[in-house]
């Protein structure tokens, strides 16, 4: 299926590995010209020079931590008329609610709830007034099934949704769509983080760790990051302009909800 955004312009946060990476990946594919986002300027560089050659397509690239307003001015500067925006960032540790402190909460909504709204009140108006406008926002499965160690970035993650909800509604009709996906158990770093933690603090091994991931999910496996990022993809195509305001749930068919 050709998704009718070849030529079109993107910025991806966070895109020098895993699901931002990926989601660039399926974008560039579809001849989207990408501008990238990394705080380690050696591997966004890789990423760039990758993308570029596979695709040939235009890349930039700003190095920089997202929740900084500075870094946020070097992507809009780079990329001053996105039709695409795709906000994502790592989220914060697991860890107890007994030790979040005040410090701990803001650091949270400051990467994953801020940032993100800072960069979609930066570029909604333009894309309204050019008529087109998709902006994807990689949050966490933790938004609908919430746990207690992930509370850092569930809570984050909810306000953005709940804001975006709220402003998809107004700005259907000029053709912009807001959605979110909700990955849970996709196999990158981040997993490999979440494996090496469990073992050290259960005592098993890293496969084992691994094993017990993929029982919990219903597939049996975990996701492949181009599954993640092709989702991506069609959400920003041309035919989703009818799908906006929803939360996308790529966990390989384990949520029990009906909603």
């Amino acid at each position: 299926m050709d998704l009718g955004i070849r030529g079109r312009r993107a910025i991806v946060c966070a895109s020098s590995r895993g699901l931002g990476r990926a989601c660039a990946e399926a974008l560039a594919r579809e001849g989207v010209h990408v501008t990238l986002n990394a705080r380690e300027a050696a591997a966004l560089k890789d990423a760039a020079d990758a993308i570029a050659a596979a695709h040939g397509v235009e890349v930039r690239s700003v190095a920089g931590d997202i929740a900084r307003e500075e870094t946020r001015q070097g992507l809009l500067e780079a990329c001053p008329e996105p039709d695409i925006l795709v906000n994502n960032n790592g989220g914060p540790p697991p860890g107890r609610f007994a030790d979040w402190d005040r410090d701990a909460w803001l650091g949270a909504l400051d990467a994953n709830m801020l940032a993100p709204l800072a960069m979609i009140r930066a570029v909604l108006d333009g894309m309204c007034e050019r008529g087109f406008g998709r902006i994807v926002n990689v949050t966490s499965a933790m938004v609908k099934t919430p746990l207690s160690p992930m509370g850092l970035s569930t809570g984050a993650r909810t306000g953005l949704t709940s804001v975006c909800k709220a402003l998809s509604r107004d700005v259907a009709h000029r053709n912009v769509t807001l959605n979110n996906l909700l990955p849970e158990r996709i196999d990158t770093a981040r997993q490999r983080g979440m494996a090496e933690l469990r073992a050290k603090l259960g005592g098993v091994s890293i496969e084992q760790a691994y094993d017990e991931m993929k029982a919990s999910i219903a597939a049996g496996r975990l996701g492949r990051p181009e599954e993640f990022g092709d989702a991506c993809a069609f959400l920003c195509s041309a035919q989703a302009g009818f799908i906006s305001g929803q939360n996308l749930q790529l966990d390989g068919g384990s949520y029990a909800g009906l909603l």
